[in-house]
């Protein structure tokens, strides 16, 4: 019996021809802009710092803490009207700011969890990249890190300067980040703070002050041994310090039993070191703590394939098709080549 091809053999589980893929409504997320407003932070020596909020409440706009940290005066611009906040509520740790917005007009946008995520699934960012006109970026779902009681969005959507504070919507037009920061050396390595945390802001969990400067800096941009797990990681998988990432995944998992994530970089370490069975025995473990965990899936298909063992192969290629069928496609066409 002639043995299906994974590429075929993904499509045929998922009752889809391969390439098909499901759009965005982009007109519908496109009618949110008018709630995406340009954010100008003028520091006391008359410095402008430009970047993007999102109204999430009647009055309230969320942006990023580094936008304004220096500001003595916060402006919101839409349309080229311009209003000025009067109070803020600072997160500095996590790079949330909440503006109070007197007489403010546009609508909030609706709020949606990061729990209701999934990796390979379709967002849109949304801010003033550059500081001009907005724009809007497409994307996917990369992964979902836990970190400080949500998880935080690493997506493919391109973003740069201007565009901080911005929105990243689902394909319902819900608010599930905000456009945080991003790591140089890859195109998937744009990272959003769940929007979850907004949602602790507006049930006032902090206090208002008025617009000065802050002190503190982000879970980000702190030294590098204090910053979260999965941002030290994906610095030693940058520079391919394999055994450097093995020791760090190999205390994260011991401190988070429950994190799939921990397993999966032991797994990307060892594989590194070149010793595929300890990888293929971490990449097992992150799918036992999590079924639905794709990177582990995607791994294991290749680390099979590559030790000769075709049908575990094209199980976790099966696997992986049932969670993000795109994916699952592309790396079913890679693994056939010869």
């Amino acid at each position: 019996m002639r043995r299906l091809s994974l590429l075929f053999a993904a499509a045929w589980l998922l009752g889809l021809p391969p390439g098909a893929r499901a759009d965005i409504d982009r007109a519908a997320l496109i009618r949110l802009a008018p709630s995406v407003l340009k954010i100008e932070a003028v520091s006391a020596a008359g410095g402008l710092q430009l970047g993007s909020g999102v109204i999430v409440g009647p009055g309230r706009v969320v942006t990023n803490c580094h936008v304004t940290r220096h500001a003595v005066r916060v402006n919101v611009v839409k349309g080229g009207v311009r209003w000025t906040a009067n109070l803020q509520a600072a997160d500095m740790l996590r790079d949330l700011c909440l503006l109070q917005v007197p007489r403010l007009e546009g609508d909030a946008v609706p709020i949606a969890r990061a729990a209701s995520l999934h990796p390979g699934q379709q967002v849109l960012a949304m801010g003033y990249t550059g500081g001009v006109g907005i724009q809007l970026s497409e994307g996917d779902v990369v992964a979902l890190h836990h970190w400080s009681g949500s998880q935080i969005v690493q997506s493919s959507n391109w973003f740069s300067s201007g565009a901080s504070g911005g929105g990243l919507f689902n394909a319902d037009g819900a608010l599930v980040g905000i456009l945080t920061f991003r790591l140089r050396g890859g195109a998937r390595h744009y990272f959003a703070a769940p929007a979850d945390w907004v949602l602790a802001q507006l049930n006032d969990e902090l206090p208002y002050n008025a617009v000065a400067p802050l002190a503190g800096k982000s879970f980000w941009e702190q030294p590098d041994t204090e910053q979260p797990y999965f941002l030290q990681a994906a610095a030693l998988e940058q520079g391919q310090q394999w055994a450097a990432l093995a020791q760090l995944a190999d205390r994260w998992q011991q401190e988070a039993g429950d994190d799939p994530e921990a397993p999966y970089l032991l797994g990307v370490a060892f594989e590194g070191l070149h010793q595929p069975e300890p990888s293929i025995r971490a990449f097992q473990r992150s799918v036992e703590i999590d079924p639905t965990y794709n990177r582990s899936w995607a791994r294991l298909a290749q680390v099979y394939k590559r030790q000769g063992q075709l049908r575990e192969s094209r199980n976790a290629v099966a696997r992986l098709a049932a969670l993000d069928p795109k994916q699952a496609r592309e790396l079913a066409a890679e693994l056939e080549k010869p």
